[in-house]
Parts: C-alpha cells; sequence; structure tokens
C-alpha cells in the first residue's frame, strides 16, 4: 500500500534521497524508508515549507507534467516594494533569465502588505539586521504568489526582476492542498483521505 506524507522542510537540506555533503529531506525519516520513498519535485535549499513525500510514483508523475499545471503557492517577505506595476509585471510574465527571451507563465500576487526594514528584521541576514536608523525605514514587502512552473529559484528569480529581494520563502500549498499549519518545521505526518483525494484531483 502506497505511503504519503506532508512534510515541512526547514531551511538547510537539500531535497534529494542521500548526498554526501548536505542533509537531506530524507534524512527526517527513518533509515528503512529511505530507499523507499521520495520528495516529490524539489525545494531549495534555502526555502522551507510543503513537501509531499511519497512511494506512489504514478501520482508522482502526474503531479510533476507541465501540462497539468499544478498551482503552487508560496508566501514570501523581501526587500524593496512591491507597487501595482511591478504586480501586473509578475502576473503577466517575466524573463527571469539574461540570456533566453522565455518568459515565466501567468503567476498570481495576493494579500501584499507594505512593511519596512524593521518589521522584517529577524528575516535580514546579520550584517544587515545591525542596520542604522535610517535603513530601518526602507521598504519591504510581503505576499502569497502562486506559479505553476518549477524552473530553479523561480520565485526568487522572478522577484529580483522587479527590484525585490526575497529574505524569506516558505511553500505553503501544493494544488488545492495546503500545509498544516499545526506541523512543526522538520517533521511530517501521513495525508488524511481527504487530504489525498485532493491531490488527486
Amino acid at each position: 500500500m502506497a505511503e504519503y506524507y506532508m512534510f515541512n522542510k526547514p531551511v538547510g537540506c537539500i531535497t534529494a534521497r542521500r548526498d554526501e555533503r548536505h542533509k537531506t529531506v530524507m534524512d527526517y525519516f527513518p533509515e528503512e524508508k529511505r530507499d523507499v520513498l521520495f520528495p516529490v519535485g524539489r525545494l531549495d535549499g534555502d526555502t522551507e515549507g510543503f513537501l509531499l513525500v511519497t512511494d506512489d510514483g504514478e501520482l508522482c508523475y502526474k503531479l510533476l507534467r507541465p501540462e497539468h499545471h499544478i498551482p503552487k503557492t508560496y508566501f514570501f517577505i523581501a526587500t524593496g516594494a512591491l507597487g501595482d506595476e511591478k504586480i501586473a509585471l509578475l502576473e503577466g510574465g517575466v524573463k527571469i533569465y539574461k540570456n533566453s527571451d522565455l518568459i515565466t507563465s501567468p503567476a498570481k500576487i495576493e494579500d501584499v502588505r507594505a512593511l519596512t526594514y524593521k518589521d522584517i528584521a529577524e528575516h535580514l541576514p546579520e550584517k544587515e539586521r545591525r542596520m542604522s536608523e535610517r535603513r530601518a525605514s526602507l521598504p519591504a514587502v510581503s505576499a502569497f504568489i502562486t506559479i505553476t512552473e518549477g524552473k530553479k529559484h523561480q520565485v526568487r528569480r522572478m522577484l529580483r526582476h522587479v527590484g525585490c529581494k526575497i529574505v524569506y520563502l516558505k511553500r505553503v500549498k501544493m494544488g488545492e492542498l495546503s500545509l498544516d499549519a499545526g506541523l512543526p518545521l522538520g517533521k511530517y505526518r501521513s495525508l488524511t483521505a481527504e487530504e489525498l483525494e485532493i491531490l488527486r484531483r
């Protein structure tokens, strides 16, 4: 019988079964499961949040097929401002690679909140955390972004294109299935029958 787990991936581990140099997401699972289970898709090492782990290759294939356009929603905090013009650019598609004319598929930006450096101090690198009074008032922003692709560092590259630098990124939703808000970082749990049905739809 197939197994399905919701894993709340912490920052600092890579999405792989095994790695000689880095901690992987599978290191959080019992040894006997590491050669049977696998993560569906990937999350960058500096991104946390919802990762599906299973041994169901057929479901994995369906979820990752580009033509199925499975939406993935992320919450981000970034330095810089995000006004209507920039939001329109992100939602319409932007170029994220210098030597390519390819643009990203349409995205959705929601719940945009204007902040300042002072508001996001805990997420800033140590050297930026020790900021001057002037720097504390510089603009920052938080929002949710939904994409249907999975290019490397895509969300970070998209925000960089409009002058924003992400300092915190968390995947909160895959398809119509949301990350369990009560699931601690580095922990996993089995999907319920209802959650599995949501994914299969």
